[in-house]
């Protein structure tokens, strides 16, 4: 309320003693002109009071604003009112041993405020700079959890403006599911001064959708180590979380694919090689040459699946040279088969000497081949052999 005001409602307020004094002898009927003249009178009298206390007071204020600019020179006028003219002196003081000051240092007036003034300036320009840089928000809570500072570029995010902000809870924006727990964390933290690290959390933006957020926040203290609140900042992960559900979703969906590829191929049953001489005729060793007539694919691998050797129909299907062919590992072209099934055949395969299956494999300009394969493990030389037949 401005002193003016209040100075007016007290003398009127005074008034009423005698209008009620007045009105109660005579009746305030009667007594009506009297008491609108007494009330006129108070009011003219309360305007000119307000005015003779309030006017230096004003000059005073301006007078001192000047000189929180750098104007030294201003002139302090005295006042008809004691304490205001003894605040005017004091200024005075203030003044002379403030032009001294500036005077011994050498300085011109006016630069240590202008100074003052321009590095508050850059100071916030580069603090706004920095927070608009982020790709989060900026906050302060005090010790209860209601935001007492928050940087502009939060409508981007949630929608709110930062005067919006300012006064709400920052548990309101957060949904009821994830409230209790939210606030659990901030407690805890709260009650061991510990900062908060990484908390993941949802919160709701001005359109009512769901914002899932990183949060990280320091507290901070008074002078005599009592918790004043928090400040950190949020930073919207929500494409990221969305990004990883897709991931897992294709995941799920391509394990899906897998077992029903598998199926597929384990409904169709496949006869056995009927040439059992051909097979034989391809057992040869590592280090002997592939007959260029035999009909099979076939190739041979280490324990961790890398090729060793492999005859010409091999690397031709495959698109590959024969070079390139024994530089690759089996997952490198078994579309369907992942490292740790791999494994597990070749584990069967060594106890059991044989096994066979149906797969997929893939080219080298992308495209793909179903394939019977039979592996049979070597166990004078601890290789495998595979025999490959398109199916």
């Amino acid at each position: 309320m401005r002193l003016k005001t209040l100075l007016v409602i007290m003398c009127l307020t005074i008034s009423m003693i005698p209008i009620v004094i007045i009105g109660g002898l005579q009746g305030f009927k009667s007594a009506f002109y009297l008491i609108s003249l007494i009330a006129l009178v108070t009011f003219s009298i309360s305007l000119v009071i307000a005015y003779l206390i309030t006017r230096p007071i004003e000059n005073l204020t301006k007078k001192i604003d000047n000189i929180s600019k750098g104007e030294l020179d201003v002139k302090l006028e005295n006042s008809e009112i004691y304490e205001i003219n003894n605040l005017t002196k004091s200024l005075n003081r203030v003044m002379v041993s403030l032009k001294l000051a500036v005077h011994k240092v050498g300085v011109k007036k006016g630069e240590i405020f202008e100074d003052a003034i321009k590095a508050k300036e850059f100071f916030e320009k580069k603090q706004e700079d920095i927070f608009n840089s982020i790709a989060g928000w900026a906050w302060e809570t005090n010790e209860k959890g209601v935001i007492t500072f928050c940087s502009k570029n939060i409508d981007k995010i949630l929608g709110y403006s930062s005067e919006e902000m300012i006064g709400k809870n920052i548990f309101d924006i957060i949904p009821p599911a994830n409230n209790k727990k939210t606030r659990s964390v901030f407690d805890q933290a709260a009650k061991k001064n510990k900062p908060i690290n990484n908390l993941k959390n949802w919160y709701v933006n001005k359109n009512g959708e769901k914002i899932y957020v990183i949060t990280n926040g320091v507290p901070f203290f008074d002078d005599n180590g009592t918790l004043l609140g928090y400040r950190g900042v949020d930073i919207d992960i929500s494409r990221e979380i969305n990004a990883e559900e897709q991931i897992e979703k294709l995941n799920k969906d391509l394990s899906n694919l897998k077992m029903e590829i598998t199926g597929f191929l384990n409904e169709h049953d496949h006869q056995d090689f009927k040439r059992t001489d051909k097979i034989e005729a391809t057992s040869k060793r590592p280090d002997e040459k592939w007959s260029e007539q035999e009909f099979d694919s076939v190739f041979i691998f280490d324990e961790n699946a890398n090729i060793l050797d492999c005859n010409e129909n091999m690397y031709k299907n495959l698109g590959y040279s024969k070079s390139e062919m024994l530089s690759l590992n089996i997952t490198d072209f078994d579309a369907l088969e992942s490292k740790e099934d791999i494994a597990k055949k070749i584990s069967k395969a060594k106890k059991d000497g044989v096994t066979s299956f149906k797969t997929i494999h893939k080219r080298k300009d992308g495209s793909s081949i179903l394939v019977y394969e039979n592996l049979q493990y070597l166990k004078d030389k601890n290789t495998f052999k595979c025999i490959v037949r398109e199916d």
